[in-house]
């Protein structure tokens, strides 16, 4: 409804009949979607102003009463086939606050909240993940029943990962800036922590030895609004931004959620599209061809082998990983070229379904007398990409220089 009413946060005042997007194609979302390099879409299904996108039995201020397809349409129908038929994960977003529901404030609107995602996870096939968050801007006080809520979508969805700023299954990373911490564990120590409650600053670095496993999702608009709004065409994030956001959070241990606002039309815009486009070119010219090691000699391996094939960890599976002999937890990887080469960049992940364990690691590059260290950092988790001045080098060394555990990595890419 904000994209008809040009609003970030509607009141809930505007009539349903203003919903009307005149060439709404959910195939042409999930086409740029995929082309753009992208694995899923998360909908908003219904935003603060308490306007479904789905023809619920919850409310009438729902597409039931709108002038699309004469209150026949069904978004999240059409974008859940959509997504199945362009192999695309698919994901609601409810937000619990609603500034139209009558209910809204009273015990009650917790069962209408709930209801709504029975419908949602019943109705749509699988959902790989249910966001939600503590919205509420004070005027009108509710008092959430959060545990309910998990349990309604963990009964009906027990595989969804479940997103909000306090988990239970990932959580925010403290901005809309799209940018995690330097530092940034998979861990948080969560207990007593609610959705609008939590403190920003731990959520974006995590906690080292936090009890529950919450991964990072980090979520940032490609236009300043979050909504399509006209003036917004020429103010799209270059592509220089997005690739700083980009290594901010998918290079930070953490996914990208990057929100598209459709246009009125209810296709996502040419602007976008080409941004998107433009944005996965960049990202293929980095990081589409890592450079091939003549081999990789390790100061400790476990079962003593020093010296192992590169493939067996420039691998982007789990089927193989360096793993080193209990209790090391430092090592060295030195890396060599067949020839001298330009570098810039290291990808490194560690073997997650092991936990996170690297505390701290620095990279060197040879400069033909000695290795001169190029970068000092602190966790890897699932995935960490490093950049540095571009550099020509024969040798490139890791040194994981501590860790809460045995090393276990399992890819390790140089651009």
């Amino acid at each position: 409804m904000n994209t008809f009413t040009d609003h970030e946060w509607g009141e809930g005042r505007a009539p349903a009949t203003e919903f009307n997007p005149t060439s709404f194609d959910a195939r042409q979302w999930a086409r740029v979607v995929k082309s753009a390099g992208m694995k899923g879409i998360i909908v908003t299904a219904k935003h603060h102003d308490g306007f479904a996108l789905w023809p619920t039995a919850t409310t009438e201020y729902s597409v039931k009463n709108s002038k699309w397809r004469d209150g026949k349409g069904d978004v999240l129908k059409d974008l859940a086939a959509a997504c199945k038929g362009f192999g695309l994960k698919f994901g609601v977003y409810i937000s619990p606050w609603d500034r139209n529901h009558p209910l809204y404030g009273t015990p009650e609107y917790n069962e209408v909240y709930k209801q709504q995602w029975r419908e949602v996870l019943t109705n749509y096939g699988d959902v790989f993940e249910a966001w939600l968050d503590g919205a509420n801007d004070g005027t009108k006080p509710m008092k959430y029943d959060f545990d309910g809520f998990f349990k309604t979508i963990k009964q009906h969805a027990p595989n969804a990962i479940i997103f909000s700023d306090a988990g239970p299954g990932a959580r925010w990373i403290g901005n809309e800036n799209g940018i995690a911490g330097e530092t940034n564990w998979s861990t948080r120590n969560n207990e007593g922590t609610l959705p609008g409650r939590a403190d920003a600053a731990k959520l974006n670095t995590g906690d080292d030895g936090g009890t529950s496993w919450i991964p990072g999702e980090c979520d940032v608009s490609i236009r300043p609004g979050w909504f399509y709004h006209k003036e917004e065409d020429t103010k799209l994030k270059s592509v220089d931004k997005l690739m700083e956001i980009w290594l901010g959070s998918v290079g930070r241990n953490c996914n990208l959620l990057l929100n598209i606002g459709v246009d009125r039309r209810g296709l996502v815009n040419e602007n976008d599209t080409a941004r998107l486009l433009e944005f996965k070119k960049a990202r293929e010219i980095a990081f589409g061809k890592p450079i091939i090691p003549s081999r990789i000699i390790a100061s400790n391996t476990r079962g003593n082998s020093k010296t192992f094939a590169p493939e067996n960890v420039l691998d982007d599976s789990y089927e193989s990983y360096w793993a080193t002999d209990d209790g090391i937890t430092s090592a060295v990887l030195t890396i060599d070229f067949r020839n001298e080469v330009d570098v810039n960049a290291v990808m490194i992940q560690e073997n997650i379904a092991l936990g996170q364990s690297v505390k701290k690691f620095s990279i060197q590059t040879w400069n033909g007398s000695e290795f001169v260290t190029v970068s000092s950092n602190t966790t890897i988790g699932y995935k960490r990409i490093i950049q540095f001045p571009p550099t020509k080098t024969k040798r490139l060394r890791i040194i994981f220089e501590a860790a809460k555990s045995s090393l276990a990595i399992s890819t390790v890419k140089i651009f």
